[in-house]
């Protein structure tokens, strides 16, 4: 069992995986408890739903929202959809890059500070670029705004470290 998992795999399956649950369902459910599905629990997701560990993986593997480790205490998800794209967001990519010493969709160690994802749209074409930030949508966003926002979560993550 992954030591950062406070319950075993099999108990959080069986309080998630309820009859008539989808497999899509069950995953948001793990990951909204932990952050994260971890990969101890696929082998009871399929025993639980009947389905293979192939088909579990599959799903969770698929889907960029399904992590399968906790995230970095500081998580920026920028959008690099064409509208975004049209707007400038790869050169806030660049920028976002070089302030924060990262790599978008690089793998990041367990314990990581930052993790730089690339999604494909946020649903703010008319506000792009668009990011997440820790789950906090912004619009609009600059190269400065950047630096403000994730200043502002940075000092989050120190205060409550």
């Amino acid at each position: 069992m992954d030591d950062s998992i406070a319950i075993a795999p099999d108990q959080l399956v069986q309080r998630h995986a309820q009859p008539g649950m989808s497999l899509l369902a069950v995953l948001h459910a793990i990951q909204d408890e932990l952050g994260y599905v971890p990969p101890a629990a696929v082998a009871p997701l399929a025993r639980a739903l009947n389905l293979s560990r192939a088909e579990v993986h599959g799903v969770i593997t698929y889907y960029h929202h399904f992590r399968t480790q906790p995230a970095a205490q500081v998580t920026v998800q920028l959008c690099r959809a064409e509208a975004c794209r049209s707007m400038g967001t790869e050169a806030l990519a660049r920028h976002i890059e070089t302030h924060t010493g990262c790599r978008f969709d690089a793998e990041h160690e367990h314990g990581a500070t930052v993790e730089l994802e690339s999604v494909y749209c946020l649903g703010q074409c008319a506000l792009s670029p668009a990011l997440m930030l820790n789950g906090t949508l912004h619009a609009r966003v600059t190269p400065q705004k950047f630096d403000a926002i994730f200043a502002a979560a940075s000092k989050c993550v120190e205060v409550t470290a």
